[in-house]
């Protein structure tokens, strides 16, 4: 499981070096991906290739599934850990989630993401109110 707050830099290649807690669960490889929130979100192949299931088995007779398909493959990179545990990220996809420098790479349980680090102070500023509210709703006991 990922979890944490870490705030490594990328350095001018476009490389990123992974937090040393998620270096064991990457080494094997990851997919570097985009999210709708204009973030990264990186997975290991396994489950990537998981949650892309229902994506490549849906009927790409409809343009919607069609779009979505090439969106999310366009839009992703397999990438291995390098000894330093260094990624590099692709300028495509550096371009679409705003990296610069100071990024915000945090762990969401089975996945992590990227973020610019503006970004991410706002995302979450701004989260924090419905935050409270899911809390009751997702950790409410049975009955």
């Amino acid at each position: 499981m990922l979890m944490g707050t870490y705030t490594p830099k990328l350095d001018d290649k476009g490389r990123l070096i992974l937090p040393a807690k998620f270096r064991d669960v990457f080494e094997g490889g990851l997919v570097v991906a985009r999210t709708q929130e204009r973030a990264l979100a990186i997975y290991t192949a396994e489950a990537f290739e998981e949650l892309m299931t229902p994506v490549s088995s849906a009927p790409n007779t409809l343009k919607q599934v069609r779009d979505y398909q090439r969106m999310m493959a366009a839009g992703a990179s397999f990438e291995v850990p390098d000894k330093q545990g260094r990624i590099t990220i692709p300028p495509m996809l550096r371009t679409y989630a705003g990296l610069d420098r100071d990024v915000v790479v945090i762990g969401a349980f089975g996945h992590a993401e990227v973020w610019d680090a503006t970004q991410w102070a706002r995302y979450s500023e701004q989260a924090e109110a419905g935050f409270s509210e899911m809390d009751e709703e997702l950790l409410r006991p049975p009955g």
